[in-house]
């Protein structure tokens, strides 16, 4: 098999986790939106509700029994998916979106420090630390940022970090199914928050357009583009490739949510996509010597 077909793969999955990344954060910036009217709480149910109804509608996993499933790990990608979203959302509720991303960034890479063993790895890795120490804004402006959306922000980056694991479990025994089944759990760990919260407010039909374009952009889509990244990339990898995401996210907080950043931030922005650029191109070797998974 040649190089080039053995690459394809690859490829098309590091561009599939960036389109993704792309996909996510206008889908975060335009629920933040709906925050006013149905709080985080609304917003996180409106995302995996309605995705999980399109999805569910879509893939008729129904159709499709296994007889040996691990159905612990399935829950748990599900809990840990809802769980994230629900955590994360809060936190946007007080941080901006980019502070928000970074440090829920934490949780993937922990899993990519954890995972290493080249010293190149290592390179790649203290960059995105770099990256985000510029990006946070530690000096002499922690104190505004909230202590409660910190918090919040950390715990949604341990439920990242679950989500991938859990994930690449779960896709290479569900396959595309994953996505539809986990969202759909994750959908009823969200749900009674949203009506705790917003009540018959989720029912208004002006709020449906926007709550439909946060479920496609924010969850059907980048799920199930994640998923095909997740099945065909080393957890290593694909959780050091993250690391544009914050990157992403404050552009997105620049371009929709009229946050500003400052010059250092720029400058962590461009440390981040370069070490993310690494990370892509030292995936080759190593991808030459795995299976890619079916």
């Amino acid at each position: 098999m040649s190089s080039r077909s053995t690459l394809a793969p690859v490829a098309l999955a590091v561009g599939m986790l960036l389109i993704s990344m792309v996909s996510y954060q206008c889908g975060a910036s335009l629920a933040k939106h709906l925050f006013p009217k149905v709080g985080a709480q609304g917003a996180t149910a409106y995302r995996l509700g309605l995705s999980a109804l399109l999805l569910l509608l879509w893939r008729r996993p129904w159709r499709r029994s296994g007889s040996q499933r691990d159905w612990r790990v399935l829950w748990g990608y599900g809990l840990s998916m809802g769980a994230m979203n629900l955590v994360f959302y809060m936190s946007l509720r007080t941080i901006p979106l980019g502070i928000a991303v970074a440090l829920e960034f934490t949780g993937p890479l922990a899993l990519a420090l954890f995972g290493s063993r080249r010293l190149l790895d290592f390179v790649w890795i203290a960059l995105v630390v770099a990256g985000l120490a510029l990006l946070l804004p530690l000096r002499g402006q922690v104190q505004a940022l909230d202590p409660v959306g910190v918090m919040y922000a950390l715990a949604a980056g341990v439920g990242w970090a679950l989500y991938i694991v859990l994930g690449k479990k779960a896709g290479a025994v569900y396959g595309a199914d994953a996505v539809t089944l986990g969202t759909s759990i994750g959908a009823l760990l969200a749900i009674p928050f949203g009506i705790a919260h917003a009540g018959s407010a989720l029912l208004s039909p002006a709020l449906l357009p926007y709550a439909l374009g946060v479920a496609v952009l924010s969850s059907a889509l980048p799920y199930s583009l994640e998923m095909v990244a997740l099945t065909r990339l080393p957890a290593r990898t694909f959780s050091t490739l993250l690391s544009l995401e914050p990157a992403i996210a404050a552009l997105a907080g620049v371009a929709l949510l009229g946050e500003q950043l400052s010059l250092l931030q720029w400058l962590a922005i461009v440390t981040i996509i370069v070490a993310a650029a690494g990370t892509a191109l030292s995936v080759r070797r190593p991808m030459l010597t795995e299976p890619l998974a079916n």
